[in-house]
């Protein structure tokens, strides 16, 4: 367990300190902050309803080519732990006038549900500059940390849910 809380730290501090682009340190092990945002049936979603359950928020545009390559395997992970309590919740940005958003995934046949309008949430609050952007929350609420990975089949992004969904 030390080895892996060694490895998803060299991995989340490397790419937590690329996505802040002032070079600000980020504590180690910060709380999700609060935010709200709607799915495109007009739903309202906050980050209270994610409280104990482990998280992931994926940042992604319909546009993006490297989340279409990543979504696959966001999703698998996603079915494979959901039965452990596993969330994963999509975060639409930067979209062009007239995108549907949920539409996208539903047509790529991925399960995991999208919230729209998200480029306030995903700048101020998560430090979001490009996308994909994957966030890891723990149970606890813990932000243990993000990363911009593409690869659907990367191995660093089961070790990060295992690690969640674990603690």
């Amino acid at each position: 367990m030390l080895r892996i809380f060694a490895f998803l730290t060299v991995l989340f501090v490397t790419t937590l300190a690329i996505a802040h682009e002032d070079n600000s340190t980020t504590e180690e092990l910060s709380m999700m902050p609060e935010w709200q945002l709607y799915n495109e049936a007009g739903q309202l979603v906050k980050s209270s309803d994610f409280l104990g359950k482990p998280l992931v928020i994926h940042f992604w545009a319909t546009w993006c080519p490297y989340c279409k390559k990543l979504q696959p395997g966001l999703d698998k992970l996603y079915l494979k732990y959901q039965a452990d309590g596993l969330q994963m919740i999509a975060v639409s940005l930067r979209e062009d006038e007239g995108a549907t958003p949920q539409k996208e995934l539903d047509s790529r046949g991925i399960t995991f549900k999208t919230l729209i309008n998200g480029d306030d949430v995903g700048k101020n609050l998560f430090s979001v500059s490009g996308t994909p952007t994957t966030v890891f929350v723990s149970r606890a609420g813990h932000v243990i940390g993000s990363t911009s990975i593409s690869e659907a089949d990367d191995p660093r992004l089961e070790i990060a849910v295992k690690y969640i969904v674990e603690n």
